[in-house]
């Protein structure tokens, strides 16, 4: 009797309360509403799991003590006017460290004038005979042809004043370009320099002349404020001032139109964003002499992200500012035609950490989803059955009438 008057009180506290199957009534218009509440409640259910599921990344701000460390920019850039033979790399900071024409690390790559790549002819030079021509499958001897093979009683040519200890001989052109270049001496004769006349340099700078490049590659360089450029011409220093000699291609008009597919300060990691990737830039005016100064003024924020198995990756964000203007190079003025990228680091550090999301938030949202989407169906459907019994009673009367 006891246990029978405990469960008796216990029924009071029932919050849902069941009516007789006899006295339900169920409608096409619930059936409905329950189907469409369904599909609603498992679209919803799907979002939620796929939240849950998916790494939150938290972002904190702090001041960043590396130190003594280096910076991987990788680029690869478009010169849709600009022939490969005409462009010199070249990235400078301010500690004094200077990389002048850099090729270690960099590719070019020859393109029409529709960004179509130019298949070069492979060929093989032969020490002491002639070129062998793999695709025409035949060997040329006797005559000078435009890479000519080097003798070899002959294999410390002249660099035409600018030997030095290090570099007593130029036996190519590149090489006496590379004296001259590191003497600070224009390289405007080389009309009359045996190596560049054997290996056809000038007819090279002709017929690259209606062309571009596609330059690929990365340079490493201090983690301290400085800038890379892509400009025309070798580059040297002269009096402590950098120098390009734009002397030796006899033109006075430089297109540097280009499109950057990509260009990025680190490695990557998940949802970096570089802003300049696919960015295009075509100069609206045509200038007579000179060609356009593009200016890319770079905010570098470094970047340490944490993976949820606890390895680091060490990247860097950008935020960048375009400028632009006409620069007459040949006769001296308002700087270099060419593209300029100059590069500050903020002194704080971004770090993200990948979190696992709350199974409780989870569950929270799921009964929240369930809960509130019954609610609001037995509302609409309540709302539907009552007016439908309504409109059906004075149909009724009207009848009777």
């Amino acid at each position: 009797m006891a246990s029978t008057g405990f469960l008796g009180r216990l029924k009071q506290f029932d919050a849902y309360p069941k009516t007789l199957e006899d006295f339900r009534v169920k409608t096409y218009g619930g059936a409905t509403i329950t189907l469409i509440s369904g599909t609603i409640i498992a679209l919803l259910f799907l979002s939620e799991l796929s939240y849950f599921l998916s790494t939150d990344v938290r972002e904190e701000l702090f001041v960043d003590t590396s130190r003594g460390e280096k910076l991987k920019i990788r680029f690869d850039i478009d010169f849709h006017r600009m022939p490969c033979l005409y462009l010199s790399i070249d990235a400078m900071d301010v500690s004094g460290d200077h990389q002048l024409d850099v090729a270690s690390s960099v590719f070019k790559t020859r393109l029409t004038l529709e960004g179509k790549i130019i298949e070069e002819k492979p060929e093989k030079i032969e020490v002491g005979g002639g070129v062998d021509n793999e695709e025409e499958g035949e060997e040329v001897g006797g005559s000078p042809s435009p890479i000519t093979a080097i003798d070899v009683k002959d294999m410390c040519k002249s660099c035409y004043g600018a030997e030095t200890t290090e570099q007593p001989c130029c036996n190519t052109c590149e090489e006496v370009r590379e004296a001259y270049r590191k003497k600070g001496w224009a390289f405007n004769s080389h009309q009359t320099i045996e190596q560049c006349v054997k290996e056809g340099w000038t007819d090279k700078l002709t017929e690259q002349l209606n062309e571009g490049c596609k330059v690929t590659g990365f340079l490493q360089v201090s983690k301290v404020a400085g800038n890379f450029h892509f400009a025309p011409g070798k580059s040297f220093q002269q009096h402590s001032v950098h120098v390009h000699d734009l002397q030796p291609f006899g033109i006075k008009k430089f297109n540097f139109s280009h499109t950057i597919n990509q260009l990025s300060f680190g490695e990557h990691y998940p949802g970096i964003v570089n802003p300049l990737n696919g960015y295009s830039q075509v100069p609206k005016e045509d200038p007579e002499t000179g060609g356009m100064m593009y200016q890319y003024f770079v905010k570098i924020v470094p970047t340490l992200y944490k993976k949820l198995s606890g390895s680091e990756l060490k990247s860097n964000q950008f935020s960048v500012t375009k400028h632009q203007k006409i620069a007459r190079a040949v006769a001296g003025q308002s700087g270099l035609p060419g593209v300029f990228f100059m590069y500050d680091l903020s002194p704080m550090m971004v770090q993200l950490t990948e979190h696992r999301r709350s199974f409780t938030h989870f569950l929270t949202g799921v009964c929240a989803i369930v809960g509130g989407v019954f609610t609001v169906a037995g509302m609409v459907d309540g709302m539907l059955y009552h007016s439908t019994r309504a409109l059906q009673k004075k149909i009724d009367l009207g009848k009777a009438t």
